[in-house]
């Protein structure tokens, strides 16, 4: 039965990223995008400011979202963390067989940020945003776009910089954490600092590119997937 992917997005983002996956290779699995609140089609709910409020509000939703068979979550920087806290009630749901974890672009969850964004001045903070992205998102540059999307992204930046685990206890489930050879926001290091979040298979996988590199081509997520899930 072919695995679903369940798939968070970065600080900014939403489904929409996800959707726009098309013509994927055969041994890619179902991608199931998970919408947050205050973005796209629920851009009039109110956005989340805390990680385990929102992993505590999703992890009802996986069930229904993801359908009977097995179940893979994906996060990317932010996602990463909120897919985490995911994992961690998802073990204990006898509705989701949760299968395995993959975290991209994140130290491990214990390593906060010591550079900040949140609070500064809308300029500076886009700025110091798109420092830490490594790229400069199309949306910023519109001044009436920027003012639609600046409530949600210092939301999901607050979130980010604010996370805090609240148990040291590792995953039973394996853990895939990506990070790109060219990513200036997340050492080698801190990638691998996911290896003491599970008492599971762990493996780091390494794809070209910047931080932001799921931009350029899904299939570097794809093919670890594969590696590492039974077909």
């Amino acid at each position: 039965m072919t695995h679903a992917l369940v798939c968070l997005p970065f600080a900014g983002g939403g489904a929409g990223f996800y959707r726009a996956w098309k013509d994927l290779p055969d041994h890619a699995p179902r991608i199931v995008p998970l919408q947050l609140p205050g973005r796209e089609e629920r851009f009039i709910d109110e956005p989340f400011h805390d990680v385990l409020e929102a992993a505590d509000a999703l992890a009802p939703q996986i069930a229904g979202l993801a359908g009977d068979g097995p179940v893979a979550l994906f996060g990317h920087s932010l996602g990463a963390v909120l897919a985490y806290e995911l994992a961690r009630r998802l073990e204990h749901d006898p509705n989701v067989a949760l299968s395995h974890l993959f975290v991209s672009g994140s130290p491990g969850p214990w390593t906060g940020r010591t550079r900040r964004a949140t609070g500064l001045p809308d300029s500076e903070f886009v700025a110091r945003v798109q420092e830490f992205a490594g790229y400069e998102h199309d949306a910023l540059a519109d001044p009436d776009m920027r003012e639609l999307l600046l409530p949600i992204l210092r939301a999901d930046v607050e979130m980010h910089e604010n996370y805090k685990p609240v148990s040291d206890e590792p995953l039973r489930t394996g853990i895939t954490s990506l990070r790109a050879t060219g990513d200036r926001l997340v050492t080698r290091e801190q990638a691998e600092e996911w290896r003491s979040a599970t008492t599971g298979a762990f493996r780091l996988v390494e794809p070209d590119g910047g931080h932001m590199y799921l931009i350029d081509s899904p299939l570097p997520l794809i093919d670890a997937v594969a590696a590492a899930l039974p077909s």
